[in-house]
């Protein structure tokens, strides 16, 4: 006779099998994977009313507890309810139909529901559309991306394009409003970026630490001293010392360097960028010589010493004269501040992060791939916002510079007093 344990450790081929004399286990074989697939939808939708049930029992109890249970007012709280009518709640990224119940107070006055308006501004509703704008999609075709499990609106093109618009001026609050007074930066990169008939001048900073922040930005007609000098200005207001020392990396253009000397006069250590440098000569030279001529000049450019460095660019100088003077000056115009790394002493490493725009250039293609799609560029802020959003987009994948542990010498050159300072502390 077979104990009862051995019955409970027997297989049974059978479709019905009793455990225990007590329990009976029901094995019936099913396409469950197939089963899933058909009952997916219907199981989404059911959970998405489920989600829309907890919304009205939240507005609900907003009534409940300003009026009182339903059918038994209270009297002292002076309010009472006043009937339905059509509104929306914004659930699965999408406006969804539901009756607002309505409140009204002994004189007449209608009450807002907080519940209600809360639930009316979804802000993942707003980072949804931003996130989606950012990643590539139009606003045209926002709506095939959206899959919801419940019939809604709110999707359409006009409606992406209003939610995007709200989002990205917070982007740019967030980003002109920034504190500049905590952080500790030596180097401050300036470009810009033309977007139809207006350029955007940014200006991107380099802490202590080796990483980058996004500074800010000023909107104007082209690339002039006026809108530069307001950006450093504005950053000053915000936080930014202006009795420090910085090196400035720019591409060249005078204005850039005006407005540096205007705002921080002398104590500006301006380094213009040595890869434009080269473009620049190249563009005289016929064909034939460039390759060799530019060759010669990043090798210059690559030597450690500052002394070495200038006596080869002005060795090639002297070589450019006799075959292009116009390239011989495109050279010497500027020359010295190409090699302001190297007559700070800045390492190899580092050198190579701060002796070009390369930094900010890179910063700034992210915002032209946010920005790809618009078609048309109007009057306002629109510039300015797209220009935030992707530049906050690129700030989320700053890496540190290259050379970032060689900061702390590059800090006590420019300014010993405060790195003094900062050790007796």
């Amino acid at each position: 006779m077979a104990e009862k344990y051995q019955t409970c450790a027997k297989k049974s081929t059978e479709k019905f099998e009793v455990v225990g004399r007590k329990e009976l286990a029901l094995s019936v074989p099913l396409p469950l994977v197939e089963v899933w697939e058909e009952l997916q939808p219907e199981v989404e939708q059911l959970t998405g009313l489920a989600g829309l049930q907890i919304i009205r029992a939240v507005i609900e109890d907003e009534v409940t507890r300003r009026v009182g249970p339903r059918y038994r007012p209270a009297g002292a709280r002076g309010c009472f309810r006043w009937g339905q009518q059509p509104g929306y709640v914004v659930f699965a990224g999408q406006k969804v139909a539901v009756h607002r119940p309505r409140v009204r107070t002994r004189e007449g006055q209608e009450v807002e529901l907080e519940t209600y308006a809360r639930l009316q501004h979804d802000g993942r509703r707003q980072r949804a559309v931003r996130e989606g704008i950012v990643a590539g999609l139009t606003s045209r075709n926002y709506q095939r991306a959206v899959q919801s499990v419940l019939d809604g609106y709110g999707i359409q093109k006009s409606s992406v394009s209003r939610e995007f618009a709200q989002a990205s001026a917070a982007q740019l609050k967030k980003l002109c409003e920034r504190n500049l007074a905590e952080l500790d930066l030596l180097a401050i990169l300036i470009d810009g970026i033309h977007f139809g008939k207006q350029v955007l001048v940014v200006a991107l900073g380099i802490d202590s630490g080796g990483k980058k922040h996004v500074l800010g930005l000023w909107q104007g007609a082209t690339e002039n001293t006026a809108v530069v000098k307001d950006l450093l200005e504005d950053l000053v207001t915000r936080g930014l010392a202006s009795e420090r020392r910085y090196v400035f990396v720019i591409d060249g253009a005078k204005a850039l360097r005006a407005a540096i000397e205007r705002v921080f006069g002398e104590r500006a250590e301006v380094q213009r960028c040595q890869l434009h440098k080269r473009r620049n000569v190249a563009e005289y030279l016929p064909k034939g010589v460039q390759a060799d001529y530019d060759r010669r000049i990043r090798n210059a450019y690559a030597m450690t010493g500052y002394a070495e460095a200038k006596a080869e660019l002005q060795k090639i100088f002297r070589q450019l004269e006799r075959v292009n003077p116009s390239a011989a000056h495109s050279l010497e115009e500027g020359l010295e501040e190409t090699l302001t790394v190297h007559r700070l002493g800045v390492g190899e490493l580092l050198r190579r992060s701060l002796a070009n725009t390369n930094p900010i250039e890179s910063c700034l293609s992210t915002v032209e791939r946010v920005a790809r799609n618009v078609k048309r560029w109007h009057a306002g802020d629109q510039t300015l916002r797209w220009t935030a959003t992707g530049l906050l987009e690129a700030e989320k994948k700053f890496r540190r510079v290259k050379g970032f542990r060689e900061l702390p010498a590059l800090r006590l050159k420019l300014n010993p007093a405060l790195t003094q300072q900062v050790q007796v502390a």
